[in-house]
């Protein structure tokens, strides 16, 4: 199954994908949608929603996994982040794909085993469970995480699903 993980931001939308067989997890590809901040902020959603329109019809993955948003200090950043992440979930509703969300804490905990994880340590334990590849910066290693931890609880679900039987 294939699954994209994806760290949703304004500036810089992260995406990764991953494919799960089983607990078996393997890197596909990586990668983070910029958009230009010179532009107006509609402009920049159609970009973030034309660039994930297209990755999405490029691997057509039966599964996505989006962070959820946390409250900023900032409520402008906190706003476009919403907005970012809006067009995120529609984009991956729209190509079919089930969407799962996960609270930040909870990815981290997922991949790193505490909620309080830094950033390194996520991007290392990523780096750990997808030998050999090639991590694009921060956004991407954190929407890499999103899809390993989507790929954990799908497994999680079916196991369970398959003991209650």
């Amino acid at each position: 199954m294939l699954i994209l993980g994806l760290d949703p931001g304004l500036g810089c939308t992260g995406w990764g994908m991953i494919a799960a067989d089983g607990n078996r997890l393997t890197h596909v590809a990586n990668g983070q949608i910029r958009t230009d901040a010179g532009k107006a902020i509609g402009d920049r959603l159609v970009e973030l929603d034309a660039a994930l329109s297209a990755l999405l019809a490029e691997y057509r993955p039966e599964g996505a996994a989006v962070e959820e948003v946390f409250v900023n200090a900032n409520p402008q950043s906190t706003l476009k982040l919403g907005q970012a992440r809006g067009v995120v979930l529609l984009a991956a509703a729209k190509s079919g794909a089930a969407v799962g969300e996960y609270a930040p804490r909870l990815v981290k905990k997922a991949v790193v085993g505490t909620g309080s994880a830094e950033k390194a340590q996520v991007h290392a334990m990523v780096a750990r469970l997808l030998p050999g590849a090639k991590i694009a910066g921060a956004d991407a290693a954190d929407a890499l995480a999103v899809a390993i931890t989507h790929a954990h609880h799908l497994a999680s679900n079916r196991a369970l699903r398959h003991h209650a039987a």
